[in-house]
């Protein structure tokens, strides 16, 4: 999707439509194309509450074929956040009229690089559809392209803006189109390819590790996952360095990778099942989010690290009850297969720690349970340090996406002790995000780590206004957020 900056005044723009928000309790002016707008908010067909939408053909006063008008709520109420919803909401209304040249005004807030940024990453996101695989496109494929954008005065901090609304939205795409793909087609070996290229054309160092050089290594509960599969696994690591690094800091992105899941052994209910192409998540997201940080260029060095394996219960597959070893050293009492995520985070966490990073976070449709407690609205947050959390908690708020941090005390821990074990991989139906996440804090070396548990908020079980049913690319915007404006660690 292509942007441009214009001062041209609204009612001069020529353009096949253009995009107005509008805010509940303000009709605009009498003579706001030609007053049929001030009707319209008297007649209650349009109010102006959030997310409503009603196109004026040929408006009066105007040049634009059609005027779209946006609901936005109360203005008292509207944040950056709500912005983002707006321009989903504009690209979805304008997409589903075929409309691929647009224009938007962004009334008394056109000055505010924030707001800027918010309506062009959701411009973007809204345009995607996730029909890559269909015959006959919806709206006959025809995608918005192009948005002038209406502002006061163009200055280098909107420019700026724009542009890192264009990385950012650009890359959350990109991780959506990945998460979409069905398992027959991203196997672990296509994800390392997809990455690899993706790599070669930003400028980033990738390096693939084959199974025989995690067997060399010792991720045995990495390798344990995979065996019953006849793919083989993978572990994708991407590497950034700045040209001049603000300090040692070394940030690790750490995704889960499972291409398919069945639940292995201990297989899950077949209803939903075909979902389960979205549980490498995690992984397109921190893949995403180096995209990304490749074009914005932070000051700190980053590496992300994406174990991909598939889950299948075949004739090797692990079994309920097998005992692995850890890269670490720890032992590992398998009760669950269709616990795997948190087994091939424990290699790559340690991995990571071990190859100098000194932050981590991973971000992983680790469980179930996190859509019980937060529904689908909210990831959770679990760490083991509360100024890092804080730090990566300000990153979301920042990037308009919802976490919600919860507690981690020691005796969480109990629930995960095995009596053949040094642990075991569940941890009973009781807190089972908290315990999962205990479960990773063994892995991570001391390091400051925040989990992000993301079951709950990757897939979109329904079509909303501003963004189509399927993959969200949750959290590319906090991860490129928290690494973009990086400040020295304490």
């Amino acid at each position: 999707m292509e942007f441009t900056l214009t001062t041209t005044h609204s009612r001069e723009i020529e353009t096949p439509a253009f995009a107005m928000l509008c805010f509940s309790g303000e009709p605009p002016a009498e003579q706001t194309a030609g007053g049929v707008l001030k009707e319209m908010f008297a007649s209650g067909e349009f109010t102006g509450k959030a997310n409503e939408t009603a196109v004026v053909h040929r408006p009066v006063g105007m040049k634009a074929q059609r005027l779209l008008l946006v609901g936005c709520g109360e203005r008292a109420k509207f944040t950056p956040a709500q912005m983002r919803t707006a321009g989903g909401v504009m690209a979805r209304a304008l997409q589903a009229r075929s409309i691929q040249q647009a224009a938007v005004g962004l009334d008394g807030l056109t000055n505010q690089p924030e707001m800027l940024r918010a309506l062009t990453e959701g411009l973007i996101t809204g345009g995607f559809e996730p029909d890559q695989y269909k015959t006959e496109k919806k709206n006959g494929g025809k995608l918005l392209e192009r948005v002038e954008i209406s502002c006061i005065e163009i200055t280098p901090e909107m420019e700026a803006a724009l542009e890192r609304a264009r990385i950012t939205g650009e890359a959350q795409n990109w991780t959506r189109a990945l998460v979409n793909e069905p398992g027959n087609v991203l196997t672990p070996r296509l994800l390392a390819e997809r990455a690899r290229a993706m790599a070669e054309e930003s400028g980033l160092e990738c390096e693939i590790l084959d199974e025989a050089r995690m067997r060399q290594l010792g991720f045995r509960t990495l390798l344990g996952v995979a065996q019953g599969s006849a793919e083989p696994p993978v572990m994708i690591v991407l590497r950034y360095t700045p040209e001049q690094a603000s300090s040692e800091d070394h940030l690790a992105l750490v995704g889960k990778g499972v291409t398919f899941d069945t639940g292995g052994i201990s297989i899950k209910p077949s209803d939903g099942m075909e979902k389960m192409k979205y549980d490498m998540a995690g992984a397109a997201a921190v893949l995403g989010a180096m995209r990304a940080l490749a074009r914005l260029k932070p000051p700190v060095k980053v590496t992300a690290f994406a174990p991909c394996v598939e889950n299948m219960p075949g004739a090797k597959a692990q079994r309920p009850g097998d005992i692995v070893k850890t890269f670490q050293g720890k032992t590992v009492e398998v009760l669950n297969t269709d616990a795997e995520g948190r087994l091939i985070l424990a290699d790559a966490l340690t991995y990571a720690a071990r190859e100098g990073c000194t932050h981590l976070v991973d971000a992983a449709t680790l469980t179930g349970a996190i859509a019980v407690a937060l529904g689908h609205l909210y990831a959770g947050a679990f760490s083991n340090h509360e100024a890092w959390q804080q730090r990566v908690l300000e990153a979301a708020k920042s990037a308009g996406e919802r976490i919600w941090p919860f507690p981690m005390d020691a005796e969480y821990s109990e629930l995960l002790k095995s009596a053949f074990a040094d642990l075991a991989n569940i941890g009973g139906r009781w807190g089972g995000s908290i315990s999962a996440a205990k479960f990773l804090e063994e892995f991570v070396e001391g390091k400051p780590w925040v989990h992000l548990d993301i079951a709950g908020v990757a897939w979109l079980e329904e079509a909303k206004p501003w963004m189509a049913k399927g993959p969200t690319g949750f959290p590319v915007r906090t991860l490129v957020e928290l690494a973009a404006g990086w400040i020295r660690s304490a």
